[in-house]
């Protein structure tokens, strides 16, 4: 995210605003304060976080709240195995400052430049098909509303919270959670490459008997990128610094000097691929939990994610890989993989109720991405797929409406909450609807 000359734009340079006051409150009054002013003056007010979203969700003209002064633990119960922290905390500092305590939390994404509040509120998720998304660590949460009065969501209200752990920012402004955690733990890591045919013959094995399984696919290729994480009691033995650097050197240099010339010679995208799936190769290691989860991400892309039920996953693949060749897609990043546990926490959460497939294609930014997104979209829909919400996705209300389960007991409670519709913007309205009435 970058906020030059009043304009905001997000990690992937691709969306822009320009609000008419961007404020970094340090309390939760200066909070209360500024979101009051705008609804009385007829502003909208959204929150960024590490602007990591691909879409315009946070775009406004009215008020744009960053949280990044209220951010840090507050409050560690070892006890009850809860921790209290502000809502604009980095995942980047969460993790370690958890790991000085002794805990962690259970599962993570693949990056972690995200504030808390903009992943969880998300749905972002790791892999892992016992896990959920980080939103179902969530125990209770505090929220400043339209008005500028607070509120706490707690199990003492478990509709209210049901839907503000994943809301978009559409129900309040999020100023600190509870976050159930776990002992701190180390990961034994495995990278390779496995041809195709023999990970789609392998698959349930792969998901049923591993901790964290994902895999990456290149189009045009035969071979997935496999990694595999397991919890272990082995000592810690880190990757070393120069295969570390080797790592980071293929995962980003590499891969963006070939997104580059294949956005200037669309025709070379297949041999590039190749060329990339050879020359991953295969590591071992072992690490804290957040050091194998987290990846440094320096190339630039746009992104779109559906969640499917576990058992669609081979068959969107299949029907994805027949539609790049038919349409001729120059597909230069690879379609990711991964699976996480089925979960009623959150009203919102797309593997609400069942076990689920998570699949995400890439762009390389400047290139063409509307007609790849589009077929993709079309064809994870035909699963009920449900969109990531901080992904690029061109559904609306009306159709998202019938794939969640509790849409009314949502939009029942965003209309108690913010029967102004203050906490909305071009994107909520499309992705929500207006505000019921009450």
């Amino acid at each position: 995210m970058t906020i030059t000359n009043g304009t905001w734009t997000n990690w992937a340079g691709d969306e822009s605003a320009t609000p008419a006051r961007i404020l970094t409150p340090a309390t939760v009054e200066e909070l209360s304060t500024a979101v009051a002013a705008a609804a009385e003056a007829g502003q909208t007010v959204r929150v960024v976080g590490a602007g990591h979203s691909f879409s315009d969700l946070v775009a406004t003209d009215g008020l744009l709240l960053s949280l990044d002064r209220l951010a840090g633990i507050a409050h560690y119960d070892a006890d009850a195995g809860l921790v209290t922290i502000g809502a604009g905390t980095r995942l980047y500092d969460l993790n370690p400052a958890l790991d000085a305590l002794g805990v962690a939390l259970p599962n993570l994404g693949d990056v972690d430049q995200q504030s808390f509040a903009g992943a969880s509120s998300t749905a972002t998720h790791g892999t892992g098909r016992l896990l959920g998304n980080l939103a179902t660590g969530i125990e209770s949460m505090d929220l400043v509303l339209a008005d500028g009065s607070t509120l706490t969501c707690s199990g003492d209200d478990p509709d209210t919270l049901a839907a503000a752990r994943v809301s978009l920012g559409a129900l309040g402004v999020a100023t600190s959670y509870r976050l159930k955690v776990v002992p701190a733990f180390a990961l034994a890591a495995r990278e390779f490459t496995m041809p195709m045919p023999e990970l789609t013959a392998r698959l349930d094995e792969l998901i049923d008997t591993n901790d964290h399984f994902e895999f990456f696919h290149f189009p045009h290729t035969g071979a997935a990128m496999v990694k595999l994480n397991n919890r272990t009691d082995r000592p810690l033995a880190p990757r070393g610094e120069l295969a570390a650097r080797a790592n980071e050197f293929l995962e980003n240099t590499v891969v963006e000097g070939a997104s580059r010339l294949g956005r200037r010679l669309p025709r070379a995208i297949p041999v590039l691929n190749r060329t990339l799936t050879a020359l991953a190769s295969g590591s071992e290691y072992v690490d804290r939990s957040y050091r194998v989860y987290a990846s440094k991400r320096a190339v630039r892309f746009t992104e779109m994610e559906f969640a499917v039920p576990r058992s669609a996953c081979l068959p969107v693949l299949d029907d994805l890989a027949r539609a790049i060749e038919r349409e001729g897609f120059a597909v230069n990043f690879p379609v990711e993989v991964r699976f996480v546990a089925g979960d009623t926490d959150s009203y919102l959460s797309p593997s609400y109720d069942r076990e689920t497939c998570y699949i995400a294609v890439h762009m390389f930014r400047g290139m063409p991405w509307r007609p790849y997104f589009r077929a993709f979209e079309d064809i994870a829909s035909a699963y009920d797929g449900r969109p990531h919400w901080g992904k690029r996705h061109l559904l609306d209300a009306e159709a998202l409406a019938g794939r969640y389960p509790e849409w009314d007991r949502f939009q029942d409670v965003r209309s108690r909450l913010d029967p102004g519709g203050v906490l909305t913007n071009d994107h909520i309205r499309r992705v929500l609807g207006p505000v019921r009435p009450a």
